[in-house]
């Protein structure tokens, strides 16, 4: 999942865009409300993790005018301010979720995987199909009785196929998911992260849509 991060503090951006990055994400960084509302216009994200006090404005007000739009994004706030009225105002503001600074980053990430669940009508923490159980904490797979491992980005491709089981998702949504602002994109990267995962799902679990995209294959049919 691709994430918005808006957070000021230079130590704890780039702390928070690591270990996102570690746990599968793809974050990009920005440090200002103007900067995100840019970087929403012109890009598709995941979600956002969200600072209250910016240089240029309110975390709260840049949220609240952002749900007056129409943007439904799930949004994680992180801020030291953390009383209940803190809180309570996040929250009322549009925020789905609410952590106050310090934080755990493994909650953190905890707490993301929780929105993207409810974001896709998704109850199930384990996303299956045809066979191959998902564990989205540990990066890996569990398919008749055997742990499989993937690299980060051959997890974010098979992680966002499985969210949307059927769907034909196009070379631009795949890679979107894949690489953030300051990654360059080989051109044939994806071709082999899709050679790699059917060498170790099987030749049809990952079917071509030829000059469309990437889907699974049916249920039972692999």
């Amino acid at each position: 999942m691709r994430v918005l991060i808006v957070e000021d503090d230079a130590t704890l951006g780039d702390g928070l865009s690591v270990g996102l990055r570690l746990a599968g994400f793809t974050p990009d960084l920005v440090t200002t409300c103007a900067d995100a509302r840019a970087a929403l216009e012109t890009d598709e994200f995941g979600a956002m993790v969200l600072d209250v006090m910016l240089p240029d404005g309110s975390g709260c007000d840049l949220l609240a005018a952002l749900r007056q739009q129409g943007v439904d994004l799930p949004v994680l706030m992180l801020s030291a301010l953390d009383q209940v009225r803190d809180r309570i105002t996040g929250l009322d503001a549009g925020a789905d979720d609410y952590l106050g600074k310090p934080f755990d980053l493994d909650e953190v990430t905890a707490r993301l995987r929780a929105l993207s669940r409810r974001s896709d009508g998704r109850t199930q923490p384990k996303p299956s199909w045809n066979g191959l159980t998902l564990d989205l904490s540990r990066m890996e797979g569990g398919r008749d009785g055997k742990t499989l491992q993937f690299s980060r980005r051959e997890f974010a491709i098979l992680s966002a196929l499985m969210e949307r089981p059927g769907t034909i998702l196009d070379r631009a949504a795949l890679e979107d998911r894949l690489y953030g602002w300051q990654e360059g994109v080989e051109s044939n990267a994806l071709e082999v992260h899709i050679h790699n995962l059917r060498a170790k799902l099987g030749p049809r679990f990952i079917q071509t849509v030829r000059g469309v995209g990437y889907r699974l294959a049916p249920e039972d049919t692999v």
